[in-house]
C-alpha cells in the first residue's frame, strides 16, 4: 500500500507565493517539492540529510 505524503508550507511563506514544501513520514523520509508543481518530481532525504542541508542554510554555508 502506498503512502500520500502530507506536505506543508514554511509558516514564513506567504500563501500567495511559490514556495518549497516538504512532508515528513514514518518511514524516515523527508520530500521537498516545489509548491507549483504538486504532481511534480519530489527529493527525497534521510532524517539525518535533511538536518545537515538545514544545519548548511542556517549557517549560510549554501549561500551564493
Amino acid at each position: 500500500m502506498k503512502t500520500r505524503l502530507q506536505f506543508r508550507k514554511s509558516s514564513f511563506s506567504d500563501p500567495n507565493h511559490e514556495c518549497v514544501e516538504i512532508a515528513m513520514n514514518v518511514a524516515d523520509i523527508v520530500a521537498i517539492r516545489d509548491s507549483k508543481i504538486p504532481d511534480g518530481p519530489t527529493i527525497r532525504l534521510s532524517p539525518a540529510s535533511w538536518g545537515a542541508f538545514r544545519a548548511a542554510l542556517a549557517t549560510g554555508a549554501l549561500d551564493l
